[in-house]
């Protein structure tokens, strides 16, 4: 069945080709599809395209449609085109011609555009309680932690002092940011596009503010031009809104190889988080990381991905728009699978005490040495070249202790103020 059919039979290789996998991908859209038909049930029956018993039907048939896509016992097979050619057509076995006037003052269109404002509305809702539970246990690690030092590094070379109270609660204050990007996502999406039909509107005499508020959308898109060139926007919106929180996982993950090879040897893992070699044997390998950093890279593309489908299309519908479900779909649930492995692995991450006793590490110290000489009066520049002249001769001595002060450093991380910050912008 296809909403468009006219009786025309379609050449079964066009047909393929345009489907493709939208069945498959459609299931996560079978709740919502179901929930943005009621509330345009009540909204014909409120202007008089239905009668009340035809709005009651159609609304407990569709409750039961939502039932059954939350159990898991809801299909689109070949026959059907897509869930809404699904939805209508059981409806129509249900209720007769009840179901067959469901698609009145309605396209497609708007039907996907509801459908995927609704479904990315509750992924970036769960999304930011995934990342507030990561911010919660970094932040806890960062407490526990907060006065075993370690060396910070630019270029890769030995730098400053750092600490892992400092290294956990810098990617705890990184979320917010990431939280920042969601929220915005979130206003996107929280706009109502039904009513818009095709893109421009209804002669139909429709009420798009009750829809709104039944839908429990923020506002309306009320253009209807704005509400069709929409689809992509919010799609690409949430994609970069992602692609934040993956660049923070990715570079996390890729700290926890670096920290935990022999080279650094500043972290270990427990044997039931790691993976071993088919020939070494003294082989741990952190593949969790590995591909943590993997999937979040590959998802920090996907906003490009979006860009290139999108990008100079006019205003108006077309169908290269259905593609963009077959990268965001697949990489929202790779985005919560890395946010739930990474809160399950990281709690068993282990710091290693007296990192800073290896000898290679003093020269950690120089820059708290030098500026030890400018407290006590000498100017930067000669205090800067006193030690390095320490350092050429061999008669520098590390101090191997921290007295930082100021606000967000080693001895003043300020977590209180970070939590607060995640509570405001939460």
């Amino acid at each position: 069945m296809k909403l468009w059919e006219k009786g025309i039979p379609t050449d079964k290789q066009i047909e393929h080709f345009t489907v493709g996998n939208d069945r498959e991908l459609d299931l996560v859209l079978a709740k919502y599809d179901a929930l943005g038909s009621i509330a345009h049930a009540k909204m014909l029956g409120q202007i008089g395209l239905l009668t009340d018993s035809e709005t009651v039907s159609l609304v407990l048939a569709l409750e039961e449609i939502i039932k059954d896509a939350e159990n898991g016992n809801f299909e689109i097979e070949d026959s059907f085109e897509d869930v809404h050619s699904k939805i209508e057509y059981l409806l129509t076995v249900k209720l007769g011609d009840a179901g067959k006037k469901i698609h009145t003052a309605r396209s497609r269109n708007d039907q996907v555009l509801v459908d995927v404002n609704l479904y990315l509305k509750d992924v970036v809702k769960e999304l930011k309680e995934q990342v507030k539970s990561l911010f919660d246990l970094l932040m806890e690690s960062a407490e526990k932690h907060q006065n075993v030092l370690l060396p910070g590094y630019t270029h890769l070379q030995i730098a400053m002092p750092s600490s892992f109270g400092m290294w956990f609660s810098a990617y705890a204050e990184t979320l917010i940011d990431d939280i920042t990007m969601l929220n915005a996502a979130l206003k996107i999406v929280d706009q109502n596009p039904l009513g818009s039909a095709a893109g421009y509107g209804s002669s139909f005499p429709i009420n798009r503010t009750f829809t709104t508020q039944e839908l429990g959308f923020e506002t309306l898109k009320f253009n209807s031009v704005a509400a069709q060139m929409s689809r992509g926007k919010s799609e690409k919106t949430v994609a970069f809104a992602m692609s934040s929180v993956a660049a923070t996982l990715a570079k996390f993950s890729m700290d926890v190889c670096l920290y935990m090879s022999q080279n650094f040897d500043f972290i270990t893992l427990p044997s039931h988080l790691t993976t071993g070699s088919s020939i070494m044997p003294h082989k741990k390998n952190p593949d969790v990381f590995e591909l943590i950093r993997g999937k979040c890279n590959k998802i920090q593309a996907l906003p490009y991905e979006i860009t290139l489908i999108t990008n100079n299309l006019p205003s108006g519908y077309h169908r290269d728009l259905q593609l963009l479900k077959e990268g965001l779909f697949p990489a929202i649930q790779n985005l919560k699978a890395c946010l739930d492995i990474a809160i399950f692995a990281i709690k068993d991450i282990k710091v290693k005490d007296n990192i800073l006793a290896d000898p290679k590490y003093n020269y950690l110290f120089t820059v708290d040495t030098l500026n030890e000489m400018v407290v006590a009066g000498m100017p930067f520049r000669d205090a800067y070249k006193a030690v390095a002249e320490q350092l050429e001769n061999g008669t520098f001595q590390s101090p191997k202790e921290t007295k930082h002060t100021h606000e967000g450093s080693i001895n003043n991380l300020c977590l209180d103020a970070i939590k607060k910050k995640m509570d405001d912008s939460y």
